[in-house]
């Protein structure tokens, strides 16, 4: 029998029933994840203890490197990605006073150094080329040709002298039997470090920490938007931007000051948004797409969440925890199935540009059949 909207009893009754799966759900979810924050900071804290010793000896090396200092409250230069893979962000010293360029100039150098008869590609979207004169205070080793061409940064280079370093840096701080250099894809730096409870993987980037301006490349805030608050908006971007140093010739935008302030400042008013992103990852972890390596990461997550909170920002709309999480759930749903999520502050940019299509449409698959029938077994 078909009931007044179209749907077959069977099919409304279940629709009747959601909210009861979901609570029970709800409840599940909520002992694992507090477990894993826990298990997090544990593993976090053995991290930063081995960072701080390898940045330490890699700052006495090569004094353009910063150590990152042992602290017990958060280190915000630790990105935890997945369980088992983490961003290590290294700072580094000696650029001060970034300034844009707009100046337009064409390059014509390989990586190496060798002329070229034709330009270099320009920039993507959430790319851009590095100048030592865009700084008003810099080291005269950033002037040196290990990383520097033409009067560019590249971070290729910066990135072949900092594997050195670090594994110099292994070696010298007695680390072989719990740091290994994995190997590498390009030059990026990856680390495995056996803690306690399991092997994570380490990717050790150099940053340029530009706390003093905000991106030109980022359209934000939008206009006609009402989340987040003005008063937010201008604290978010006071924080200012990071580049980081991947393997070729643009340096790579990073907001993660400013996506951890918005994180922090989510539920002001009092909603379950920070719940419903805390939930959201725990099923991707342990249901929708574990493993070391998988197609999405908190940082999708984290990004399909600020989308939805701009769509819907009133606390009336983050009361019902059913209501928010299965919204959020049909965000994430779409966004894979089209193979495109737009990043929050440059969103000309793709954050599924460079993901592998077919794991994305087993992920499609599988939240298709959760929004059918949130009654899930979990591990």
């Amino acid at each position: 029998m078909l009931s007044s909207h179209g749907e077959t009893s069977q099919e409304a009754e279940w629709e009747a029933m959601k909210p009861l799966a979901m609570g029970s759900l709800e409840g599940c979810l909520q002992n694992k994840v507090d477990l894993r924050q826990q298990l997090i900071s544990q593993t976090v804290e053995e991290v930063k203890k081995v960072i701080h010793c390898l940045t330490k000896e890699i700052g006495q090396q090569d004094v353009r490197f910063q150590a990152i200092p042992y602290s017990d409250t958060y280190d915000g230069n630790i990105q935890v990605l997945t369980p088992t893979h983490f961003l290590v962000t290294v700072p580094v010293r000696g650029l001060a006073g970034y300034r844009e360029t707009k100046k337009q100039r064409w390059r014509y150098y390989t990586l190496q150094g060798t002329r070229l008869p034709t330009p270099v590609r320009s920039p993507e979207d959430l790319q851009q080329w590095l100048q030592v004169d865009q700084f008003m205070k810099s080291l005269w080793q950033w002037h040196e040709d290990d990383v520097n061409i033409e009067g560019d940064i590249v971070p290729a280079r910066v990135l072949q002298v900092f594997q050195k370093l670090v594994e110099n840096a292994v070696r010298t701080c007695h680390l072989p039997g719990k740091v290994s250099l994995l190997e590498s894809c390009g030059t990026v730096v990856w680390v495995a470090m056996e803690t306690a409870d399991c092997q994570v993987e380490l990717e050790l980037v150099p940053s340029v920490e530009i706390p003093t301006a905000w991106s030109a490349k980022a359209q934000w805030p939008r206009c006609l938007r009402s989340w987040p608050s003005s008063e937010t908006v201008e604290c978010i971007q006071s924080l200012g931007f990071d580049l980081l140093a991947r393997p070729s010739y643009h340096w790579q935008l990073d907001f993660c000051r400013a996506e951890r302030a918005l994180l922090e400042l989510l539920d002001e008013d009092g909603g379950c948004r920070r719940k419903c992103f805390q939930l959201l990852r725990q099923m991707k972890e342990e249901v929708w797409c574990p493993g070391k390596k998988p197609v999405l990461t908190s940082h999708h997550l984290q990004t399909v969440l600020f989308w939805t909170c701009e769509k819907y920002p009133h606390a009336k709309d983050w009361q019902v925890f059913s209501k928010s999480f299965l919204r959020l759930v049909r965000k994430l749903h779409k966004c894979v199935s089209q193979h495109f999520l737009k990043h929050y502050f440059v969103h000309k940019s793709n954050l599924f540009r460079y993901a592998n299509w077919a794991d994305l449409d087993v992920l499609a698959t599988k939240l298709a059949a959760f929004l059918k029938n949130p009654q899930v077994l979990l591990p």
